[in-house]
Parts: C-alpha cells; structure tokens; sequence
C-alpha cells in the first residue's frame, strides 16, 4: 500500500479544488494545476518549493479561496506532475509561463507567490514577457538567488569547504526517506521547521516531503546546488514582499536580507522569531495576510475581469 501523501484531516488537509487542467510546459512537460475559488476573483498563484506539492499550501487555500481565485501546480516531478529529465532554473520559468497562460486571460493580473524554489521560479522567470504580462506583484517566502548549499545551516558546522561538500551531500542523497516516523518527523523538523512548531506542523510537511520520490529530490538538489539567480533578482520589477524565518536553516536571513537590498521594488519585509523554513505551515495567518494585502494593493477589480464575461 503506497504512503499517504499528506494528511487527510485538520487545517493541513488539502482542499478539493473547483477545478482540475493540465498545463503543457514549453518542452512538452505535463504540469497538475488546481483552481480553487470563484471563477470572477482576483487570481493568486501559488508555486511551492523543493519536495513540496500543492498540499503544502492548504492552510492559504482554505482560507484565500472563499473571496479569491487560487491556482497552484505542482512542479514537475513533484506531486502529480510526470518526472522530466530537465531539471533546471529554465524549465522552472518555462513551467510557470504554461501555468499563467495556461490559467489567465491576456493581461490578466495576479500575485505569484513563491516558497523555496518556488520562489527561485520566480526568480527565473522574472524578465520573460508573459511573467511581466501577469504579475502584478510577488511574495517570496524562505528563498534565495544564490549560495544556497553554501549559506544552508542544516550542517552545524562553520561556514567553509567541509560544510558546504557535507550539506550538498546530504541535500542531494539518493536515499530513500522511508515512513513517517517520530524520528523521521524530529530530523525533518530539525532541518526545515522551528523549534517551536506544533506536531500537526510537523506532521503535515513530513507526508509531502516523503512522498516526494527520491530521484525527484536528487535531480532538483544538484539544480540548487550551482543556481545563480542574481540577474533574475535585479529583473524581478513588480512590487514584491519578502517573508523568512530567523530559525531558517534551509534559506536563512542572509538571503532574505540579499533580496531586500537587491529587488528593484521591494515593497516590505517579515523576519518571524523562532520560524523555520516551512513559513507557509508554521505562519499560514500571516503568509496569507501579506498575500491579501498585495491583492488589495496592486491587483484591481478590472484586472480581474476575463474576455468574453
């Protein structure tokens, strides 16, 4: 019998969406896109990050979804999206361009959230046409342009050669994860969530994180391991907010702070006490809170309207 591939009950239990479509990514990729919502709402797209699925962003659905539009994918390889072989920052881009024009009318304006490497989507397709044709602005939760195996502080080690070579070994491994154990949960915690995060927490990431297959994890793992994605920082022109946890290990502060100094349009920023790199589960209040405030604040009624309505 297959694991479970995230939990079926509580504020974590993934919604049933309105609606189910493929997007077809530009090297014929297949992508799993949901829509949750009313039809009519302003649009918000959610890009989740490495071993995640559209399950990670429950808690934003449940709640955006009674007064927006909600459209999450999953990656390629991740969730119900096939494996590809391209593993890389382009095909990232190149999936969320099949998403907005596979899920927007012409013009049509969105907030683009990103976590992790869903943020490094962001990222990379900030100077392609179509992004800049439906972003109206961005939320970047726990993510980086660059360094990432170098800054990592899931090593306990001080910063240099040995910490980076352990940490890119132990990121990219090819081992399998296996069940969802209290020890699997309490190293999964140590390394992506905050001390302080609650079970359900916990719990929750550790279904989507295992059910991400193995292959999957190491493709995308050495994609992190070499990505710069500065330029992408200095084309990202939208309005766009910054969100980290201080007890990041994944992405710490430095990034963050990297991002804030380097957007040409930086329009706030959240550093959460005691938060890990899971900022979406540990903060759904205030993660949800920033998007809504973008919506109210850069995407208007007529942005919402589509042809033909």
């Amino acid at each position: 019998m297959s694991r479970p591939t995230h939990v079926t009950s509580g504020p974590y239990a993934p919604p049933t969406p309105g609606r189910v479509l493929t997007a077809v990514s530009a090297d014929g990729a297949r992508l799993h896109v949901e829509v949750h919502g009313p039809e009519d709402a302003p649009p918000v797209v959610l890009a989740h990050g490495w071993t995640c699925s559209t399950a990670f962003w429950a808690a934003q659905i449940r709640e955006l979804a009674v007064d927006h539009r909600v459209i999450a994918y999953d990656q390629r390889g991740h969730g119900r999206s096939p494996a590809s072989p391209a593993c890389t920052a382009e095909a990232l881009a190149d999936d969320l361009e099949a998403v907005l024009a596979r899920t927007l009318a012409p013009g049509e304006k969105a907030v683009v959230v990103g976590h992790s490497m869903g943020g490094m989507t962001v990222l990379a397709a900030s100077g392609r046409a179509l992004f800049r044709e439906h972003a109206a602005a961005v939320l970047l939760c726990s993510t980086g342009s660059s360094r990432l195996v170098a800054e990592s502080l899931v090593v306990p080690l001080r910063a240099g050669r040995v910490r980076a070579w352990l940490t890119g070994r132990i990121l990219g491994s090819r081992a399998p994860l296996g069940p969802v154990t209290p020890l699997a949960q309490a190293v999964l915690k140590y390394a992506t969530m905050g001390a302080g995060s609650a079970p359900h927490m916990v719990e929750a990431c550790a279904r989507i994180v295992h059910a991400c297959p193995r292959a999957v994890r190491h493709s995308w793992a050495r994609m992190l391991d070499t990505l710069d994605l500065d330029h992408g920082v200095r084309e990202l022109r939208v309005p766009a907010v910054v969100v980290v946890g201080t007890a990041d290990r994944m992405t710490p502060p430095v990034h963050a702070r990297s991002l804030v100094a380097a957007l040409p349009h930086c329009v706030g920023s959240d550093e959460l006490a005691g938060v890990g790199h899971m900022t979406p589960v540990e903060a759904p209040e205030l993660v949800t809170g920033r998007i809504r405030e973008l919506v109210r604040a850069y995407v208007t009624v007529t942005d919402t309207i589509r042809e033909g309505a």
